[in-house]
């Protein structure tokens, strides 16, 4: 007998300010039956209090990813990055810079930072979704992350 077990859990936080993206990535994802569990903050600031599980923040899981826009206010994403990167509880999260900007010392900053990788997001919808999807993909179904198994 085949036993099928439930998806291994999968959180991803959404640092973007722009809600109409987030709405995007969230469709994407329950448009094609991803189990990711999603947290959504509007700017820098919360991010680090969600990845520190400060304040309204405290029960906060550790995200298996995140997901970064670089224009927000308080505090950009740059700055979410750099400082994420230099704290050894949170380096190992990936991050995945997703941003409209294509601007080549955004794409070398964000490396230099130690993004994972950087997208540019589409203007098209669907193509948006095609990028969302991918990402998804990759990393809750393809990487080994550190804090998730597959067993």
């Amino acid at each position: 007998m085949t036993q099928i077990s439930p998806p291994v859990p999968f959180d991803v936080l959404i640092v973007d300010d722009d809600a109409g993206d987030v709405l995007i990535i969230e469709e994407a994802l329950i448009t094609h039956g991803f189990g990711s569990t999603l947290h959504i903050v509007s700017d820098g600031v919360h991010a680090m209090e969600f990845l520190r599980r400060e304040g309204e923040h405290k029960d906060a899981p550790r995200p298996h990813l995140v997901l970064l826009d670089l224009n927000m206010p308080r505090m950009s994403g740059r700055e979410v990055l750099e400082e994420l990167k230099r704290d050894d509880d949170l380096a190992s999260i990936p991050v995945v810079v997703l941003t409209t900007s294509s601007a080549d010392e955004d794409i070398l900053r964000s490396y230099d930072l130690h993004a994972n990788a950087y997208v540019t997001k589409p203007v098209d919808f669907s193509e948006f979704e095609g990028v969302v999807v991918q990402i998804e993909q990759f990393y809750g179904q393809t990487a080994q992350l550190p804090g998730r198994r597959r067993d």
